[in-house]
Formats: structure tokens, sequence, C-alpha cells
């Protein structure tokens, strides 16, 4: 549920009277405002939808406000929705007592005050609104989190196969060699073996290096977002076969922020890692630009569109949901749209340089 999604509130009422003059009282608010003229069809309209405030008489012919308040709060499903009475009759001390046990949350009086009969209602839609908002956000944070600890397995498993496989056996092999120059019978046999171990060590040394700085670029430390965009595209247009441009606009403008800079690093990279298992294309291009109080991010490829990805992979996977992450983290929007032909993925961040960050802490 969004912020601006309305939300259904029930008047139960046997009078038809009363239902319209509710329902004139409470349009102002805009909210989905559904009419039941017994206790029976209110709770059909109960069981059919999800209802954030009930709005009920009390006194009703066949089952009353108290009983059918009772009704309602036996339901698991309703255990915590609001509950207002209205009452033409001026209701003693025990009453009220009985209807705040049965699970209402407020008494009306009759003749009713359309002002107070709008604000309590309202507080009551709101709150339900927000209730279910969290709740969404909970269940996306639970996915979240599944399916970033799966990511971490399925990295470290990815890892440790790189260095038993490639970084274990090159060592493997270089050891032997380094083992077995004792048992070398001439000079030049001896040069080849120390030369040949030399080659393996030196491609140990550089699948280190390597590996180290896909797990985190020392670039973007040392020099900056530039050159460590420049060195990863490089080394995906390499890896991949795909020919991937970086074009970087106003190439003077002044550092980003640590924070920033990484999250663009990861959302660029989380990107260009979705074109190469998904989109199938054999080109395509990055651009950073930075305008006013904004850097904008994007990465367009020339494969498939991203509605037949998601519809392969069943819905946003772990990837994208890690991109919009790191974006609303820093008050950013992400963007995806088919861009015909390919994908294009956009990112809008607040611009922030090292010194305005640093500024800011300090405040």
């Amino acid at each position: 549920m969004t912020a601006g999604e309305q939300v259904n509130i029930l008047m139960v009422d046997d009078q038809p009277s009363k239902l319209l003059s509710y329902e004139a009282i409470l349009a102002e608010l805009n909210e989905h405002l559904i009419k039941a003229s017994s206790g029976r069809e209110a709770l059909e309209c109960m069981l059919k939808n999800d209802i954030a405030v009930v709005l009920m008489d009390v006194s009703m012919p066949e089952i009353d406000g108290f009983e059918l308040a009772r009704m309602i709060r036996h339901h698991p499903r309703f255990q915590k929705t609001a509950i207002i009475f209205i009452s033409a009759v001026q209701l003693t001390d025990v009453d009220r007592l009985k209807g705040y046990a049965l699970g209402a949350v407020d008494y009306i009086s009759v003749p009713v005050v359309p002002e107070v009969l709008r604000a309590k209602v309202n507080v009551f839609a709101d709150l339900h609104r927000k209730t279910r908002q969290l709740e969404s956000l909970n269940i996306e944070l639970r996915n979240l989190s599944g399916s970033l600890i799966a990511t971490q397995d399925e990295e470290r498993r990815r890892v440790a196969r790189q260095l038993h496989d490639e970084l274990g056996q090159d060592l493997v092999a270089a050891k032997m060699m380094m083992d077995g120059i004792v048992r070398c019978d001439s000079a030049q046999a001896v040069e080849q073996a120390a030369a040949d171990a030399s080659k393996l060590v030196d491609a140990a040394i550089q699948q280190v290096r390597s590996l180290s700085h896909l797990l985190y670029p020392p670039l973007l430390d040392e020099v900056g977002l530039r050159s460590a965009l420049q060195w990863y595209v490089d080394g995906v247009a390499r890896s991949s076969g795909i020919a991937v441009a970086l074009d970087i606009q106003a190439p003077d403008f002044p550092r980003p922020s640590p924070e920033l800079e990484t999250a663009i690093f990861r959302i660029i990279q989380e990107a260009l890692t979705n074109v190469f298992r998904h989109s199938g294309a054999r080109k395509g291009l990055v651009t950073v630009q930075q305008r006013d109080s904004q850097v904008y991010v994007s990465v367009r490829d020339y494969g498939k569109g991203i509605g037949e990805q998601l519809s392969r992979s069943h819905g946003a996977g772990v990837g994208i949901r890690g991109m919009k992450q790191r974006a609303d983290e820093l008050g950013g929007e992400l963007r995806i749209s088919d861009a015909a032909p390919g994908t294009l993925v956009e990112v809008v961040l607040p611009y922030k340089t090292a010194a305005q960050q640093e500024a800011g802490a300090a405040l």
C-alpha cells in the first residue's frame, strides 16, 4: 500500500438516511466508502475487503453494534480493526466500558458534528495505511535480506572455486617446478624451470589482484570514481566481449563523497552484470553526468528488453532490489525501462562532494 492509496471505511446503519449523511460527511477524506445496512451485511463486506475503520450504529435490529463488534473481534483478521460507535441515545458508563471491552476505539454521539467525525475517522484511516506500509516494507526487507544472504553464499562459493581451481592450481604447479629445480642437471634446465615458475607466480599475482579489485576496487579510494569506472568497464569489455563505452560528462566536476562514489560504482557494476547475464547484448553505454545538485547515472544496453527479462525471472531479482536500496538510502531514485531495443537503467542521486559531507557531519 502506497502513501496515497485509498483505504476502505465501512459504515454500518439500518437507516439509509444516516448512511447517506455519513457518506456526505466523509467524502472529503477521499477514501473508499462502503455501506452496510445490517450486521450480517457488514460481516460479508469485511470478509471481502481490507477494512481500515468500521463506523457503526449501536442500536440495530437482529445484530446490534455490541454483538457485531464481538463477532468482528473474534475473527483473526479483524482483531486490530478500528471500530467507532455512533449512538443516538445517552449511553451509561457501563455501556461504554462494554463497548471498549469489545474493541471499540471511540464513541460519537448524535447529532454528529461533521468535523469531529471526519477528524476521528481520518486518524484511524491514516494509522491503518501506515501500518500496511510498514508491513509491506518489513516483507520487502525480509525478502531482500534472504536474497542478499543467498547472493553472499553464491559469491563465497564463486570466490572459493576461483581460489581453488585457478589460483590454487597455479601455486601448486609453481611449487612443483621450484621443487624440481634441485634435481635439474644443467644450468639451462634450472633457468627454464625458474622462468616457468616465475610465470605461474606472476599469473597467480594477477589473479589475486583481479579478485581483490572485484571485491572492492582500490582505485575508488586512491584516484576516484572516474579511473575505477574506466578500469571496470574495460575489464567487462575484455572478459565478456560486450563493447561497453563510458561517457563521463562535465569531466571537471568535484570528486563525490566516498559514500556516493561507492554507490555509483556498485549500481553500475550490478547493472553491467545484468547486461552480461540476461540481455544478450553486444554493446552498451554507461553515462555519468553531474548537473546542479544531482548526479545522473544511466546504463543502456541494446539487447532484450526489461519486460522479457522480468518475465523469465518471475519479477525483479536481488540485483535490481539492491540497486533500488542503494538509491533509496541516499535519497535518490531508480528507474528501469525498455529502450527499444534493450534496457535503460537510470539513477538520480543527490550530489555531495567529500567536503560537503564532512561539513554536514560537523554540524
